[in-house]
């Protein structure tokens, strides 16, 4: 039956102000036109099950069949009558638990179901479901997890041992932020040849971890859903209501019970206790302390994208219209919220039935969105180093990401002697594009100067390692001294310093505007980072921008900044192709770039070998810097240099021999750090150990690089060891003065890869 678009709009009109006695004289645009939306939703609702079949929501528990029979009921009355034949009422599907909801779905027996994250990556990468819509809260798509115990009875650094509650298996904030928090900080030792539910039975004493499964016993042994060996009649450690320890409510419920030490869940389940519980519970932070559980945005694990709606690929369009639909007529701003609340479960006697009470608006799916731009790149990643894809050959893996044709070769040749997990080779162009490639799961790690460190952290990667130099880090100080180097703090730094030819005696360090210049690369720690406080950023002028990225192409008159654009590509050479001409890779982050680094700095100072292409002054680090004077003039790149053809240009407007950098310097910068995703930091931690240990007779350097025609691959050649980095973060690795120069700087200095970053999942989007 057809219904003409013109009487259904008056039928709602009418009934709507019957149901509210209200009659007002005029109407305002913006309510014709939202009616209009309202009955042209109806319409369509109405055309695409027009078939009489009914759409049909999976249920987890008792309480949600009753609220979805209530939403059936009220929808049918709200409805036109006319509609009431071609739009079949909604049915609930009560299912035995989420796997269940997930392969009725599958096999066409109910339609739609809101699940955690974690399940729905399950639902969609192993089951062929697809997501329709997610969640979105008060304060974001996201999610908090947070680890919550008695006041005064535990901190983070004492979980091992403990008794434990999780809202659920696989999980966001019981599961996967959890374990990827104590994998990153190597309080959890993980085998990937052995399943990650054993390691986590080892690591707590006993567990209530709903929907784990029966491998493993002990991560059930505090549930108390009933047993049977009916599957039907089983309810003991399932992911449905009928397990009371089920989700975050009922982990919450399993550590008040007392049977347990520490409870895995969601910040919406705390953020409505008790007085009397907010006095007797607190959260547990990742720095060791502990904190009241309102401070959950400070003291909380990590956060992940919260629950979402699935259903067929075939049926999603079908879904958002009927998603779309509800919200309307019974959301937090619907027309007919007074005889039902959809994200409302506390008339039904329970919480967080067939969505979660804390919902404010559900967010419906673009067409064709990516699985990991909806859940998030960082997120995404983590569950796929969990294992929530299966195992597969790059578990087993530790892809190194290099930046150069030279890097390559010399990874290649790591492959061949590592005694430890297989080392494959991943390519990129740039330190930026590995950040980008570990973030997406396409690498696992690479060694970063400290600006792309920050870079780092700001994607959600985390530190493993950091190499160590100078004279304390060679093997009888490093034994002598061993409890001086745990902490990072103390690790020797290396210093930046501008270089000259001594013959350029017009030069000093307050007069290189308009001059050619010479860096390592853009972003470097020194040539770029530091330098501006005594270039760009010194000077008192407001007319400069204080993107110094800018401000440096109006500063130098020409330079090979390699990674930059403009003026600051000028003197940069490239390579020579097999015809011999030059050109390629030219001003590339990389090797390619025979200007980049600091071996490429000195070249950039000298000229290429027909003496042109050359700087007035070169930033570089004073690392190695005698050995690549001495390297370039054996090589025939810089015949007849020596050390005593140059000077360090000094702070103070002097001038310095080369060796006198520990006081003719522009300040220090922090060690280079690997970095990994936090599932990973285990392995590559573990991996680098190996690679340190001396290979009976094998002649590869880890922390050499001469011999492939330039310096630093892969890690810095004056590195002695990769001290681990354990438990601290970026800033106490690089230093307090460094990250919040880096943040300053980086507040009005545009990079792409922090535009990259920022795009978080978790940002609120109001309702349309």
């Amino acid at each position: 039956m057809r219904v003409s678009l013109i009487a259904l709009e008056s039928w709602y009109e009418a009934r709507r102000r019957f149901q509210h006695r209200v009659e007002p004289a005029l109407c305002c645009t913006s309510a014709i036109m939202t009616a209009v939306t309202t009955t042209i939703l109806v319409l369509t609702t109405v055309t695409l099950l027009s078939t009489g079949k009914k759409f049909r929501w999976c249920t987890l528990s008792d309480l949600e069949q009753r609220k979805c029979a209530e939403l059936s009921k009220v929808l049918l009355n709200v409805l036109p009558p006319a509609t009431i034949n071609s739009f079949a009422r909604v049915s609930c599907i009560r299912a035995h638990d989420t796997y269940d909801c997930i392969e009725k779905i599958r096999m066409n027996k109910a339609d739609a179901v809101s699940l955690d994250a974690g399940v729905v990556y399950s639902a969609v990468k192993l089951f062929g479901l697809t997501m329709a819509a997610k969640e979105v809260y008060a304060e974001g798509a996201c999610i908090f997890a947070v680890a919550v115990a008695r006041q005064g009875t535990l901190n983070i650094q004492k979980l091992k041992g403990t008794r434990s509650c999780h809202n659920g298996a696989r999980w966001t904030s019981g599961w996967n932020i959890p374990l990827g928090f104590l994998l990153a900080r190597n309080d959890l030792i993980w085998d990937e040849d052995q399943p990650l539910s054993h390691v986590i039975s080892d690591y707590f004493n006993a567990s209530c971890i709903p929907g784990i499964g029966v491998t493993t016993p002990q991560l059930c042994s505090l549930c108390q859903g009933q047993k049977s060996f009916i599957r039907e009649k089983n309810h003991f450690c399932e992911s449905s209501g009928d397990e009371p320890f089920y989700a975050s409510e009922g982990a919450f419920r399993c550590l008040k019970s007392g049977i347990a030490d520490v409870a895995f869940l969601d910040h919406l389940t705390i953020m409505n206790v008790t007085e009397s519980e907010h006095e007797e519970y607190e959260l547990l932070c990742p720095d060791g302390s502990t904190a009241h559980l309102n401070a959950y945005g400070n003291c909380n694990l990590g956060h992940g994208p919260g629950r979402a709606v699935v259903t067929r690929d075939n049926f999603q369009k079908i879904t958002k219209k009927f998603l779309t639909l509800i919200q309307n007529l019974f959301g937090k701003k619907g027309k007919e919220r007074a005889r039902f609340e959809l994200f409302t479960s506390a008339p039904f006697s329970g919480k967080n039935l067939l969505f979660h009470d804390a919902t404010q608006h559900l967010q419906v799916v673009e067409e064709e969105a990516e699985l990991s731009h909806v859940l998030g790149l960082d997120y995404v990643a983590l569950l796929q180093g969990l294992g929530h894809e299966g195992s597969s050959l790059s578990n087993s893996l530790v892809r190194w990401c290099c930046i150069s044709n030279a890097e390559l070769r010399k990874c290649e040749e790591w492959a061949l002697n590592v005694k430890s997990d297989p080392l494959v080779c991943v390519q990129a162009d740039s330190m930026i594009n590995c950040i980008e490639l570990i973030k997406n799961n396409g690498a696992d790690a690479v060694t970063l100067d400290a600006t792309h460190a920050y870079f780092a952290k700001k994607c959600a990667l985390v530190p493993v390692a950091a190499e160590c130099y100078g004279l304390e880090c060679t093997k009888p100080r490093r034994e002598e001294r061993k409890e001086w180097l745990t902490p990072l703090t103390a690790l020797p730094p290396i210093y930046t310093v501008a270089l000259t030819k001594k013959n350029a005696k017009h030069i000093n360090i307050h007069n290189l505007e308009g001059r050619r210049s010479c860096h390592s690369h853009v972003y470097s720690p020194g040539g770029w980072l530091l330098l501006s406080q005594y270039t760009v950023r010194a000077l008192e002028n407001e007319s400069l921008s204080c993107n110094i990225s800018s401000a440096y192409q109006d500063y130098f008159w020409k330079s090979c900044m390699p990674g930059a654009n403009g003026n600051l590509c000028k003197v940069c050479i490239g390579q020579k192709d097999m015809e011999g001409d030059k050109g390629l890779a030219r001003c590339a982050a990389n090797h390619d770039e025979r200007y980049y680094g600091n071996m490429g700095a000195l070249r950039c100072l000298l000229g290429d070998p027909s003496g042109r292409n050359f700087g007035d002054v070169a930033f570089l680090e004073h690392h190695n810097l005698l050995q690549n004077i001495e390297y370039l003039d054996s090589s025939g790149w810089g015949a007849g240099n020596a050390s005593s053809d140059f000077e360090l240009l000094c702070p103070d407007g002097l001038r310095a021999a080369v060796e006198d950098w520990k006081t003719c310097n522009l300040g220090p910068v922090p060690s280079n750090i690997v970095v990994t995703r936090s599932v990973t930091v285990s392995k590559i931690n573990s991996f680098l150990q190996h690679s340190q240990e001396p290979s009976p007779g094998s002649t590869f350097q880890l922390f050499q690089s001469q011999q492939y025609g330039e310096s630093d691959l892969l890690f810095k050649d004056a590195t002695h060891y990769l001290v681990p980095t354990r438990q601290l973060d970026y800033e106490a690795i690089l230093g307090a003065s460094f990250f919040q120069l880096a943040a300053s700087v980086f507040n009005c200095t545009h990079a792409d890869i922090l535009d990259l970053c920022r795009q978080d999942t978790c940002t609120y989007t109001a309702p349309h």
